[in-house]
């Protein structure tokens, strides 16, 4: 019995099959950031970890990339030739060429045929760069001509769109500089590296060929009150000098709008508070955390009455946070 491995490494780092040799770097080097076992807790990233860098290994290397990518060939023409000794399957159709192995992950929503945005995990195991129509194989060796070049851009997305979702529209260059519109679904939960794919709005294809599909890369901008890591999220936590050293609770802004939250008695600056699973959200798994940071904010005009009771406190207190340095 023969074996055909269907891996796809250009899948497992989400770049497609022309992707020069820097745009492989790229891609490894953000995806194992995302998934390294050290920064990412979820189930199943050391696996993903550990397929993403055996995909860099092969694909950035020029001779072992060849050799791959020749034995994939010979593995889809084995595969048709099977099928077309069987009579079924997709390589029974006449005039269809090279059918090898499809996966095909479905998408996180079902939006029209011109705004298909198929959004995924960067690292997913089914990450196609690409998708197989009607005319012939995604690498354009159908009969009706060749596919055209997939693309690919960065858009910036805020912290609360991440963690909501929704549609939004975004202008980008176009042929001749003309600049052209798209709409996009932005799923909830999207993390810094993901790609949104909207299908045949890519390359045009040539003598009657497909389209190349369009990938969006998502970046998420800087924000004033919120930093991303991962899915967890980070925000600073204000707090007075008798809240830190009494407890009490607070309301901590988050993506989600305000929580409450209960400052611990003796909370010094610094000190990072969790609150679980109220970070971006996961659309394949648990969401990720976010985390107060307390800052004790002295109040920079003091009354009278309030001189005098720092005065008392200083007078009683044998605290000295200098001792242990």
């Amino acid at each position: 019995m023969t074996t055909v491995d269907t891996r796809d490494y250009y899948a497992d780092l989400g770049v497609p099959r022309n992707a020069r040799r820097e745009e492989v770097r790229r891609a490894y080097r953000t995806l194992a950031r995302l998934h390294h076992p050290d920064v990412n807790r979820e189930s199943g990233a050391e696996e993903r970890f550990k397929r993403i860098a055996e995909a860099y290994r092969v694909l950035s290397d020029p001779r072992r990339r060849r050799d791959y990518d020749a034995s994939q060939a010979a593995a889809a023409d084995w595969l048709g030739s099977l099928f077309q000794r069987r009579g079924s399957g997709p390589a029974a159709a006449p005039g269809r060429q090279r059918p090898g192995p499809q996966r095909r992950q479905p998408p996180f929503n079902q939006p029209g045929p011109r705004d298909q945005a198929d959004s995924r995990e960067p690292a997913g195991p089914a990450d196609q760069a690409g998708s197989r129509d009607q005319t012939g194989d995604r690498d354009g060796s159908g009969p009706q001509g060749r596919a055209g070049a997939d693309s690919q851009a960065e858009i910036a997305v805020a912290v609360e769109d991440a963690y909501r979702g929704g549609r939004r529209t975004i202008k980008l260059p176009g042929p001749a500089g003309r600049p052209r519109q798209y709409t996009v679904d932005i799923p909830a939960g999207v993390a810094d590296g993901q790609r949104v794919r909207l299908a045949g709005q890519g390359g045009p294809g040539t003598d009657g060929g497909p389209a190349g599909d369009l990938y969006l890369v998502i970046r998420l901008s800087p924000h004033p009150r919120y930093r991303v890591r991962g899915r967890d999220i980070m925000v600073e936590l204000p707090v007075t000098p008798w809240e830190a050293a009494l407890g009490a609770p607070v309301r901590v802004q988050t993506p989600a709008g305000p929580v409450r939250l209960d400052v611990p008695a003796g909370s010094s600056s610094g000190r990072r508070l969790r609150l679980p699973e109220l970070g971006l959200p996961n659309p394949r798994g648990t969401a990720g955390d976010l985390y107060a940071k307390v800052r004790i904010v002295i109040p920079p005009d003091l009354s009278e009455r309030e001189r005098r009771l720092y005065a008392e406190l200083a007078a009683a207190s044998t605290t000295d946070p200098r001792s242990s340095a």
